[in-house]
């Protein structure tokens, strides 16, 4: 079968440098003190963050913090007084989380050290509200901290300069509106947030990333980079899109963050996951827009992460322990994909990755089976080579007959890749994830207008 790849939609085309600079709801200011720009690109090698949302209100499956919002106060002060006695995360081990998160190709982590409600994972001096009251008595912050660093993971805070705990303290009506929410309005929270990132960016050791979170954090992102110039500010500087793929690439570094299911704290019952399928498809779009994707988990009260979140990681990670080289250390091509596959390339421009999305699902690639797809945005030269990342083109197995080779020529109609699929990934041979292609020595000739 010969398949040709039409042009994707306009908006799907566009140039990098074409793109509009307005960033929509996620666009952060640049004023003030900024990230270093070899910390940006470093940023964009990395391609994969893991998110976790975690806190005490785990215990009860609810919206991180937000139920907070909006309840009486006999709500509050069970939340407050009563959730730190019973939360006790005896299972709690960081090493299994790396363990889950090295093996999917994360190479960078961010946990919630303090969300919306204020309760803090760490050993805090300027609250009780923390971690130490609890039965577990121990700083979860330090072991999360220890285990990114014993795996060579970079290491991130979550940190949400909006405290609801605070707040009530105050004597406020919680909510994230109004101007006792804002740290550029009310002194005594801008002061009690500066301590606790003190703490956090004094204690740990250097921090890769700081992830803040608030409608009005400015003033927090510039302590970041006076305590710690090196820390990489992610949201709060650059755009960080929740739950949504932007249409078309935005200039400079970017994060999109989703969840698994529809809840980013544990929730027990009443929830739906994406399928493995599902987070591969939306790495690879991510990052043929030039974004990194963080993608979350919610582990139990218990500490541990559900085993149906970790099956999806788990699917992920043997599509990246074959595809990985198309994900890490890859920058956009000029443009994203044609009608049915997604571009990255290697930093050097001399690798082209082409994902083969159209294959997947019920229209998977078949084992043993032969495949010829044109592409109208690259040329062939004399030392054009194309493969499969992942297999040898030598061998099919139980077949010795058959002749795996990948083949490249250049045709009127584009460059034609002749390809086999012959490396078998589950023991039926059905494999309904993307196939990745890898161009080298190719010529764009596609039209960017």
């Amino acid at each position: 079968m010969k398949t040709t790849c039409r042009w994707m939609t306009i908006g799907c085309l566009l140039l990098l440098v074409s793109m509009p600079a307005a960033r929509g709801q996620w666009e952060a200011s640049k004023e003030g003190l900024v990230n270093a720009a070899e910390r940006e690109e470093e940023f964009m090698d990395w391609g994969l963050g893991m998110f976790i949302h975690w806190s005490l209100d785990s215990q009860l499956g609810s919206v991180i913090s937000h139920s907070m919002v909006g309840a009486n106060e006999k709500y509050l002060d069970r939340f407050i007084n009563d959730l730190p006695k019973t939360f006790n995360p005896k299972r709690y081990d960081p090493d299994e989380w790396m363990d889950i998160a090295q093996l999917a190709g994360v190479k960078y982590m961010v946990l919630t050290t303090k969300h919306h409600s204020g309760f803090c994972l760490w050993d805090s001096k300027t609250t009780d509200f923390d971690i130490m009251n609890t039965p577990y008595k121990k700083d979860i912050v330090r072991e999360y901290v220890d285990a990114c660093r014993k795996r060579g993971l970079k290491v991130g805070f979550y940190f949400s300069p909006e405290d609801f705990y605070f707040l009530h303290q105050q004597g406020h009506v919680v909510r994230r509106s109004g101007d006792h929410s804002r740290i550029s309005k009310n002194q005594e929270l801008l002061d009690y947030d500066k301590q606790q990132m003190k703490e956090l960016l004094t204690n740990y050791g250097p921090i890769d990333v700081v992830f803040l979170d608030a409608f009005d954090n400015a003033q927090i992102r510039d302590y970041v980079h006076e305590l710690q110039p090196n820390c990489l500010v992610t949201r709060g500087e650059m755009a960080t899109p929740e739950q949504k793929i932007p249409d078309a690439p935005i200039p400079g570094p970017w994060e999109s963050c989703f969840t698994l299911g529809t809840q980013w704290q544990f929730k027990p019952t009443n929830e739906e996951y994406k399928s493995g399928g599902k987070l591969i498809e939306m790495l690879i779009e991510t990052r043929a827009k030039g974004g990194n994707l963080l993608i979350n988990v919610g582990p139990e009260p218990s500490g541990i992460i559900p085993f149906e979140q970790e099956r999806v990681f788990r699917e992920l990670a043997l599509w990246m322990f074959i595809n990985d080289e198309a994900i890490h250390n890859v920058r956009p091509c000029k443009v994203v994909g044609e009608d049915n596959v997604w571009y990255t390339q290697s930093k050097d421009g001399k690798c082209v990755y082409v994902f083969m999305t159209e294959f997947t699902g019920k229209d998977r690639w078949k084992h043993g089976e032969r495949k010829n797809i044109v592409l109208k945005n690259w040329k062939a030269t004399d030392q054009s080579k194309v493969s499969v990342l992942g297999q040898n083109d030598k061998v099919l197995e139980y077949n010795p007959k058959a002749d795996p080779t990948s083949r490249v020529k250049q045709t009127d109609a584009g460059i034609e890749l002749s390809i086999m699929r012959a490396q078998r990934i589950y023991n039926n041979k059905a494999w309904p994830n993307t196939v990745v292609l890898k161009l080298e020595n190719v010529e764009f000739v596609g039209n960017t207008d």
